[in-house]
Order: C-alpha cells, then sequence, then structure tokens
C-alpha cells in the first residue's frame, strides 16, 4: 500500500480573545436557569462578606463603654452571635453557588471535547495525514482543562470581584473622607494597568511554550509509535537526542515565562503594599485626631484585606483567563477547520441490497503537481469480482480511497448503483464497503472488542460465528483468556495472519454487499498467504469484490482484471486473456513464476 509521507501542520491562526468568550456562550445560555440562581448566591456571599468586617468594628466598639460587664453581657454578645452567623452564611453561599455551577462547567467541556473529538473524525484523510498526533492531542488536552478554568473564572471570579470592590468603595466613601476613595481607587486603577500591561506582553511566551511543549510531545509519541523502527537501528541515543532538544527549548521558553511571570507579581505586591501603607497612614492620623475611633481602624484594615485579596487574585485571574484563552485557541480553530468532504444537502441513502460498482473517467491528485489517476474507467457488476494489479505507486489503493470518499475526485464520477457517490451519504456509503488491508491496525483491546468493531450491537454469539468463518475460533480458544485477550497498541501482541484473520472476521461480521481485500496477503508468508486466501475467496462469494493486489497468483480467478501503470489502465482482461495478450501482466506473470521457483524462494 502506498503511504503518503505525513506534513507538519501548519500553526493556527491567532483567534481574537472575544471570538473564544463568544465560542463559549452557547454552552452556558442553555443553562439560564441555573445561571441566575448561582448569581445571586454569589451576591448574597459577597453582601455577608462585606458586613464581616462591619460586625467587627461594632463589636470593638461595644468595648468602649464605661460598663464592661454590661458591654461584654449586651453588646458584643448579640454581634459575636451575627458575626459566626454572617461567616457561615459567606460559605453557604459559595458552596451552593459551586454546587450550581458545577453541572454547568462539566457539560460545557463535556460537550465541546466531544463536538471537537467528532469534528476531527468528520475531516478528511489529507488532514489526518498531514497532523501530527501528538501535538494534537495536547492541544486537546490543554484546551479541554482550560475551558473549565476559562468559564469559572469569568463568570464566577470577575464579577465577585468587581462587586466586592464596588461594596468596600461605597462603605468608604459613606463613612470616611474622600482619601480614602481615592487612594483605594489609585491603587486599583494602577493595579490593573501595570497587570493588564504585563499580561498582554507575556502573552506570546506562554503561546511559545505551548507550541514548543505540543513540538516535544508531537515529538516523544512519534517516537514511541515506532518503537520497534528504533530498537531495530540501535536508535535509543538518537532520539533521546532529539527529544532533550526540543525539551531544551521549551526550558528556556519555560524560565522566560517564569521570570516575567516573577517581575509581574513584585510590582503587584509592590502596588498593593504601597497602597496599604497610605491607608493605614491616613487612618492612623484619623484616630490620633479623634475623628476615627478604635473600631474605624480596625474596619479600614479588614477592608484593606477585604480588597487585597480580590485585588491580588484579580492578577492571578486576569493571568489565568489570558493563558486559557491561549490554551483553548488551537482546540477552537480545530474546530473551525473546513470539512474538505462533506454530505450534499439532498444526499440520499444508499439502499440496502446488492450494488454494481462503476468509476467513469475519473482522475484524481492528491497535489496538483503530482497527478495520480488519469481517465481511469471500469465497472464491477453486482455479485462480481474486478482485480487491479500493477507496479508499487501506480494508484491501486487510491482507488479504495476515492471509493470510500475519502477523497472526491477532481474529475469523472464513481457511482453505486448508478448513484454518484457524492449525492449519497458518507455513512449509508461506508456502511455498504467492508475492507481487509494490507497493514491491519487494532485497538488497544480485546480480541473480542476488535472482531465486534465491524457491527458494534452484535451479540457475542454472532462475534464468535464470525471468528469460526475467518478459521480464528481454534487459535483463540487455545488463549488463556479466550475472547477477552488483549492484543496489545495497534495489535503488536498478534501475528500477521492473525491480524488479517480478525481484519476478515470483523469484515465477515459488518456484512457489507461491497468488499476491498487491499494487497489483504502481500505481506504473509507463503503458506499463511495460501491459507488466509482461500479464506477471502470464501468471504467474496455473492459480493461486489475489487481485490487491489501486486502478487497475481492471488486474483487468477477474477471476472476482470486491470493492469495500472503511472495512474493509467494498459491492459484488461481475464486471466487467461491476458497472458495470452503477452503484454504487460504476462510480462508480470513470467517475473513472479520465475522469482517463485528460485532456490531462494524455495529455503524461505
Amino acid at each position: 500500500m502506498r503511504r503518503d509521507t505525513a506534513l507538519p501542520a501548519p500553526p493556527p491562526a491567532h483567534r481574537h480573545d472575544w471570538q473564544t468568550v463568544k465560542t463559549l456562550l452557547p454552552y452556558l445560555l442553555q443553562w439560564r436557569g441555573r445561571i441566575l440562581l448561582a448569581l445571586a448566591c454569589l451576591i448574597g456571599a459577597k453582601l455577608a462578606n462585606v458586613a464581616v468586617p462591619l460586625i467587627f468594628k461594632d463589636i470593638v466598639d461595644g468595648f468602649a463603654p464605661a460598663n464592661p460587664v454590661q458591654a461584654v453581657l449586651v453588646v458584643p454578645l448579640a454581634l459575636i452571635a451575627a458575626y459566626g452567623v454572617l461567616r457561615f452564611g459567606v460559605s453557604l453561599f459559595t458552596e451552593l453557588r459551586e454546587l450550581l455551577f458545577t453541572r454547568i462547567t462539566q457539560r460545557a467541556v463535556r460537550t465541546i471535547a466531544l463536538q471537537v473529538f467528532e469534528h476531527l473524525h468528520a475531516l478528511s484523510l489529507r488532514f489526518h495525514l498531514e497532523r501530527q498526533t501528538g501535538g494534537l492531542t495536547r492541544d486537546i488536552e490543554r484546551g479541554t482543562r482550560a475551558i473549565g478554568t476559562l468559564i469559572s473564572y469569568t463568570i464566577f471570579s470577575v464579577l465577585p470581584t468587581l462587586v466586592e470592590v464596588v461594596l468596600v468603595l461605597g462603605i468608604l466613601a459613606a463613612r470616611y473622607e474622600p482619601s480614602f476613595v481615592l487612594i483605594a481607587s489609585g491603587t486599583l486603577i494602577v493595579y490593573i494597568t501595570y497587570t493588564i500591561v504585563l499580561s498582554n506582553w507575556r502573552v506570546h511566551l506562554r503561546r511559545e511554550v505551548n507550541e514548543l511543549d505540543s513540538a516535544a510531545n508531537t515529538r516523544a509519541v512519534d517516537s514511541l509509535l515506532n518503537f520497534e523502527t528504533v530498537k531495530y537501528f540501535n536508535n535509543e541515543g538518537w532520539e533521546k537526542a532529539r527529544y532533550d532538544q526540543q525539551m531544551l527549548k521549551w526550558e528556556a521558553a519555560q524560565v522566560k515565562s517564569q521570570v516575567s511571570l516573577s517581575w509581574l507579581n513584585l510590582g503587584q505586591a509592590a502596588i498593593i503594599a504601597v497602597g496599604v501603607t497610605l491607608m493605614m497612614w491616613r487612618a492612623a492620623v484619623g484616630v490620633a485626631n479623634g475623628t476615627m475611633t478604635v473600631g474605624d481602624i480596625v474596619l479600614v484594615n479588614a477592608f484593606l484585606i477585604q480588597l487585597y485579596i480580590p485585588l491580588n487574585f484579580l492578577g492571578v485571574l486576569y493571568r489565568e483567563i489570558r493563558q486559557s484563552l491561549i490554551d483553548i485557541e488551537r482546540m477552537f480553530v480545530l474546530l473551525n477547520q473546513n470539512l474538505e468532504i462533506q454530505d450534499a444537502p439532498d444526499a440520499r441513502t444508499l439502499a440496502p441490497g446488492p450494488c454494481a460498482v462503476s468509476f467513469g473517467n475519473v482522475s484524481f491528485a492528491y497535489e496538483a503537481r503530482r497527478p495520480i489517476l488519469h481517465d481511469v474507467s471500469f465497472e464491477i457488476p453486482a455479485g462480481h469480482t474486478l482485480a487491479v494489479v500493477g507496479q508499487s505507486g501506480s494508484g491501486k489503493s487510491t482507488l479504495a480511497r476515492l471509493l470510500f470518499r475519502f477523497y472526491d475526485v477532481n474529475a469523472g464520477t464513481i457511482r453505486i448503483n448508478g448513484q454518484d457517490i457524492r449525492q449519497l451519504t458518507q455513512a449509508s456509503l461506508r456502511a455498504a464497503i467492508g475492507i481487509v488491508p494490507q497493514d491491519t491496525v487494532l485497538f488497544n483491546d480485546t480480541l473480542a472488542y476488535n472482531i465486534q468493531y465491524g457491527r458494534p450491537t452484535a451479540s457475542l454469539d454472532e462475534v464468535r460465528e464470525a471468528a469460526r468463518a475467518a478459521h480464528l475460533d481454534a487459535f483463540i480458544e487455545r488463549l488463556p483468556d479466550g475472547y477477552e485477550t488483549r492484543v496489545g497498541e495497534r495489535g503488536l501482541k498478534l501475528s500477521g495472519g492473525e491480524k488479517q484473520r480478525v481484519a476478515i472476521a470483523r469484515t465477515l461480521l459488518k456484512n457489507p454487499p461491497i468488499l476491498i481485500f487491499d494487497e489483504a496477503t502481500s505481506a504473509l508468508d507463503s503458506q499463511t498467504e495460501k491459507s488466509i486466501q482461500a479464506e477471502l475467496d470464501q468471504v467474496a462469494r455473492g459480493r461486489t469484490t475489487l481485490i487491489i493486489a501486486h502478487r497475481l497468483s492471488t486474483v487468477m480467478n477474477a471476472d476482470e482484471i486491470l493492469v495500472l501503470d503511472q495512474g493509467r489502465i494498459v491492459e484488461r482482461g481475464t486471466h487467461r486473456a491476458l497472458l495470452e495478450q503477452a503484454g504487460a501482466y504476462a510480462k508480470m506473470w513470467l517475473l513472479q513464476q520465475q522469482e517463485d521457483s528460485s532456490p531462494a524462494a524455495k529455503t524461505v
């Protein structure tokens, strides 16, 4: 099977932050009732939180009367009880808010992650050949994690912080001289401005860290997926050096990002320190002048703490929101990837039953500069078998990809029962086609799961029947865990023949009217090839079958054989007729016969 070289995916275009927020809003607005209740709890928690210092001031001033016994027994005890109730109220409203909003956050994360997953499966084969698995999975992982952070912070952190700041400033303005509000407001403005300016400057550093992290993960996953190749060539050290080269860049970017974060934190702390010092100075002057009580200075100090905590959190909040937006933008860019292959608006469902396949003047190129197929035409009547042979790179496997509609033809038409496959739904088209590929890739799960994948709703008895029909049951019964035996990553715990039989079994379970055998036995030894070929012949009976082969011994019984050369049909006919023509097919047959009869072939 020809394999296309995967090119590195270009970095995604950066979205505006507001685009990301707008993308999230529909996922939240479907929970309007919960959001309103959560906001009510939020406001209740903040009102209770601001009332606590006011009660505390009255408790302190309650000790001022001349009769301390009366003060202790009458005034402070009631206030202390109110203080405790308010403290508990803050926690109660906060937890209620969290309980109400947890389902909103988790449902949004789940819905978006599912949407991205579904969208990735809907993208064309071209996209998946060019993508880098490691970087893609890391982007999705960071994006889904950032969704919860972004939703939580934007809805229930920004708003409560602003509510608390407004309440505190309002109380300061109502109770004390204007200088308190001026100092607090000035500190807020300087702090927010400094935070936004430096955080925006740090955006490119964070983005660089993410890109290098994805690149390192891509390199690691690629190396691990090719574990055997690394071992064959004794290149563990080489792979380690390549990975470390990428990690070295990531380390430098992380250090640079952390240094900038430290400067941001130090600047924020300095601004807060100056504001707190000035506020305490004004409060101390007020107490000295007799315009403020000891309770007032306690109140101002408590409000300073009330302001400091949300203000400090506001800086962290802004940084986290910015970083979450950066983390999530790649995932949202994936959602905006155009679907190269889509169902037509009036697409029809392919009716069940026997299927006839025809290619009419089909031309195709993966890239415009490198045409693969040129004006290819042929028909496979329902229940007949057509074989396509030719040298590697002649375009044989491309026929299967086009029939599955992984790509659309550049010219010509492919029809099933007279219907252009572009006018059929992709689901019904692919449901009608089964394939036994050259390289069967299995899921890292059980044998039963991999066979049942042909029809996930099939019962275990049907799975066992399919395994028997593929002559796989005797092998499975010898295994300690039977059908529950795990096959390993990509099925690496099974031999080539065993994997091919699993592929046959799940195709039988699918029971499609159209079959494709794409170099299904070329990677097997001669003895295994003969046994597998006999099973394939049995499976193909009564079905419309396209055989793509390099070894001509596997296509002798086909109703028609096409010979492809550089994307063009150069010969067609039955096995006997093509041999009598003494053309390209006859030469290929003679060459393979000589190879099979050579001493080297016999000793294998």
